[in-house]
Parts: structure tokens; C-alpha cells; sequence
């Protein structure tokens, strides 16, 4: 089953693909969001705390798995424990992802319509009152939706069917410091709004009355899905990691890289929203028809500078979204082709059709296919539910148990000293976590992402 493999070229590679695949539409719509509904700068330090002491041990778990096992998430649980029962879990890593890059990339197809008529300056033209109908009015029709879909998908196939370090590793390195610029240059402007002061207060004041049960579970939900666990992701990036990369140190910065993104989120959304009052907890709304409006009121004295914050917003979201993008369909690719023995580009052309092919569904549910419901929920709905709520964490809570209870003592040595070579002081910390808290957190995190935690 083995097979030679690329590797990720160098250190810094390494960490901007991965870091990569934890930034994404998460960090830019559902942090502000899940901050902006969980009382601002308390929210922030539990999701840092859930971040160490919680998100840190899956993600260390994942990069044993997948670097020892030297293979994609699809095979490296049954390396490790041969039984049908690990086979069928790999198949179920690779099922994951698959079913989000269907439904991600019809969002991520939104980012790009939203860029190009920035470009062509149509979100100028549109009235702050009707980006409601002009964003129905896009995602009802069938031709602009599929087509968008399909752009944003032949966009990640391209760089993914170039392999690890010529394709994934080669253009992380330009879109990760890409998004960086412009982000840091959008909080810039930012800054400069009437309530920027007011929209910092709120990040960074650390109201404790305002933490509740709900916010403890938002937090540990918010750091859960911010790096990506569970999705078979990190395992299978961490089969492209040289013996020489520290993955205690390496999981620390990926997560350092991706929350000073998120923060960094929250200082370019939370200035604007606050100047102009919109409820900063919007979600998917406050990207695509709150924040257009909010970038034609707070520049209305100057419209150039909004329509160049309004092109350099999008952009950073289409960069977002591409590096997420690329992570997942990667996962996918390297499954097949270590299951089929065939090239990559073959592997990457049968997942792009595939994820294409399904991904109509999603891409319709706004149009013809709206009326269209399974158990209540159009397609792009029953696809998120099923993915988000159910099978990630049923994904991670598995990952948890199998690193702790069933991963060999041997393994956990020579990946966390580098075969003896570096010191890893906090193994009996992270081996508590990993058998007690972490399941019974992402338990917990499960029943409360359903509702089931309110009945209770």
C-alpha cells in the first residue's frame, strides 16, 4: 500500500499549508459571529483557553497518526490498528471531506462572484437596501451559481493536481502571506471608523459575567472547528512532514497563525459594523448583505476607498476559502490514489467531477431546487447538518479515544522527542486530556451544536 510520497519542501512551507487549512470562511464570518452572540473579549480568552487545552491534543493526535503512518488519513488508522473496524473509520476521514468541499466550494463560488463585480464596481451601484435581493437574486440563478461553483472548484483542481511541494506548498506560501497583507491593511482602514474604539473595547474587555455553560460550549465548538479537526486533514498533511519538524512546536504555531487570523478578523469587522450599527452576530448574512452596505456608509465621503476596501475584502475571503479548499480536496486525492495506485491528476480529476457532480445539488437548493427538502432541509442545509454537526464530532471524539487508548506508547515516543531527540514535557498532560477531557468535551460540544444540551 505504500508508496513514495511527496513532502512539504520546507519548514515554512509546512506550516503555511497547514495553517492554510484551519483559515478559512470560519475564521472571517463565524468567529465574529459566535463573539459577537457570547459577549466579545470573554468569549475570546475561553476559545483561547479551549484552544490549548482542548484543540492543541487532537491536533498533536492527528500529526502522530498521520506522520508515523506515512499515509493519508483513508489508511493511517488501520496501519496502526489493522482491524475492519479502523479501515471503515479511514473510509469515513475521507467521507468527510468530501461531502464539505460539495457544499464549501458553492460558498466559496459566492466569494468570487462577490470580488469580480466589486471589480467591475456593480456593488457600487446597488442601493444599501436591496444587497438583500441582489444577493437572491444571484444565488437563484442556476447559470451564475453552477458556473461560479464550477470556476472555484477548477481553481483549487489545478493547484492540488500539481502535488504537495509544486502545488499546495509553492502557492501557500503566496496566498497565506497574501491574505495577511490584506487583512492587516483592511484592519488598518478599519481603525480609522468613528467606533473603532467601541468595537475594541468590546473584543478585549473581559466581562466574566457574561460567561455561561452556552459560552464555555461556543468556545470549545468555535476552537474545534477553527483547526479543522476531525476532517482527516491535519493526519493527512502530517504524512507530508519530515522527521525533522517538531509537532508539538508545529501545532502550536498552526494554531498561534490561525486565531491571530480570527482576531485579526474581528478588528476589520467589528470598527464597521459598530460605526454604522449592524448586529455583528449575522453570520453568512453580514459577509454578502450586511457588509457591503456597511463598506457604502462608512466611506460614503470618500467611494473610492469603499470600493477598494469592498475588492480587497473579497479578495482576502476568495484567498480563505482557496487555501481551506485545497486542504480538503487534498484529503481525498491522496486517499484515492493511494487506494487505486493511479496518478494524482487522475485521483484529483475523479474527486473535481465527483465533488462537482454532487455539488449541483447544493448549488441548485437556492434556485430550482429549493422546494426540494429531505427531512426538513434543502440540500445545502442537510449537507452542512450532517457534516458540521453530526460527523465531525463524531469524527473527533473517535480520534481522541483512539489516540489515547489505542495508538501504541512507541509511536506516541518517537513522533513527540523525534525519535529521542527533543524533549516533550507535557506528555502526561496531554494524555489526560486526550483520554478524559477531550471526549467528554466534544460530547458535550455534540449535544449542544443538536439543542439537545437546552432540553437537558
Amino acid at each position: 500500500m505504500k508508496q513514495e510520497r511527496g513532502n512539504f519542501g520546507s519548514k515554512l512551507g509546512m506550516i503555511l499549508a497547514a495553517a492554510g487549512s484551519a483559515v478559512g470562511l470560519g475564521n472571517v464570518w463565524r468567529f465574529p459571529t459566535e463573539t459577537g452572540e457570547n459577549g466579545g473579549g470573554a468569549f475570546i480568552l475561553l476559545y483561547i483557553v479551549c484552544l490549548l487545552f482542548f484543540g492543541l491534543p487532537v491536533m498533536v493526535s492527528e500529526f502522530v497518526i498521520g506522520r508515523s503512518a506515512r499515509l493519508s488519513a483513508g489508511f493511517a488508522y488501520h496501519h496502526h490498528a489493522p482491524t475492519p473496524l479502523w479501515r471503515w473509520f479511514g473510509r469515513f476521514q475521507v467521507l468527510i471531506p468530501f461531502l464539505i468541499l460539495c457544499y464549501y466550494n458553492v460558498v466559496a463560488g459566492w466569494t468570487l462572484f462577490y470580488l469580480v463585480e466589486a471589480v467591475r464596481g456593480t456593488l457600487d451601484a446597488v442601493p444599501a437596501q436591496a444587497f438583500a435581493p441582489f444577493f437572491a437574486d444571484f444565488t437563484s440563478n442556476p447559470w451564475l451559481q453552477v458556473g461560479y461553483f464550477f470556476a472555484f472548484m477548477a481553481l483549487t483542481h489545478a493547484i492540488v493536481v500539481q502535488g504537495v511541494s509544486k502545488g499546495i506548498e509553492r502557492f501557500s506560501k503566496v496566498l497565506m502571506p497574501g491574505l495577511f497583507i490584506i487583512l492587516l491593511i483592511l484592519v488598518g482602514c478599519s481603525l480609522t471608523m468613528p467606533k473603532a474604539q467601541e468595537a475594541v473595547d468590546f473584543l478585549f474587555t473581559f466581562d466574566f459575567s457574561k460567561i455561561t455553560a452556552h459560552t464555555v460550549l461556543a468556545a470549545m465548538g468555535q476552537a474545534f472547528f477553527s483547526l479543522s479537526l476531525g476532517m482527516g486533514i491535519l493526519s493527512t498533511y502530517a504524512s507530508y512532514f519530515k522527521r525533522d519538524a517538531v509537532l508539538g512546536t508545529s501545532a502550536l504555531t498552526i494554531a498561534g497563525v490561525d486565531t491571530a487570523v480570527a482576531l485579526l478578523a474581528g478588528l476589520m469587522i467589528f470598527p464597521a459594523v459598530f460605526s454604522v450599527g449592524v448586529a455583528p452576530d449575522e453570520g453568512p448574512t453580514l459577509i454578502f448583505i450586511a457588509l457591503p452596505s456597511v463598506f457604502q456608509s462608512a466611506f460614503s465621503s470618500w467611494p473610492w476607498l469603499g470600493t477598494l476596501f469592498s475588492i480587497a475584502f473579497y479578495a482576502l475571503l476568495v484567498l480563505a476559502t482557496l487555501t481551506s479548499s485545497i486542504s480538503i480536496h487534498e484529503v481525498v486525492t491522496a486517499y484515492i490514489t493511494e487506494a487505486t495506485h493511479c496518478s494524482r491528476r487522475k485521483a484529483a480529476s475523479c474527486v473535481t467531477i465527483a465533488c462537482f457532480t454532487l455539488g449541483l445539488l447544493c448549488a441548485l437548493s437556492f434556485g430550482p431546487l429549493k422546494d426540494v427538502h429531505l427531512w426538513g432541509m434543502t440540500f445545502f442545509d442537510l449537507f452542512d447538518f450532517v457534516t458540521a454537526k453530526l460527523m465531525l464530532p463524531i469524527s473527533g471524539f473517535i480520534i481522541s479515544l483512539f489516540a489515547a487508548w489505542r495508538l501504541s506508547r512507541t509511536t506516541w515516543e518517537a513522533e513527540l522527542t523525534n525519535d529521542g531527540t527533543r524533549r516533550f514535557p507535557l506528555r502526561r498532560l496531554l494524555f489526560v486530556m486526550l483520554r478524559y477531557v477531550c471526549p467528554i468535551g466534544i460530547l458535550l460540544m455534540f449535544l449542544n451544536e443538536l439543542g439537545w444540551m437546552k432540553l437537558l
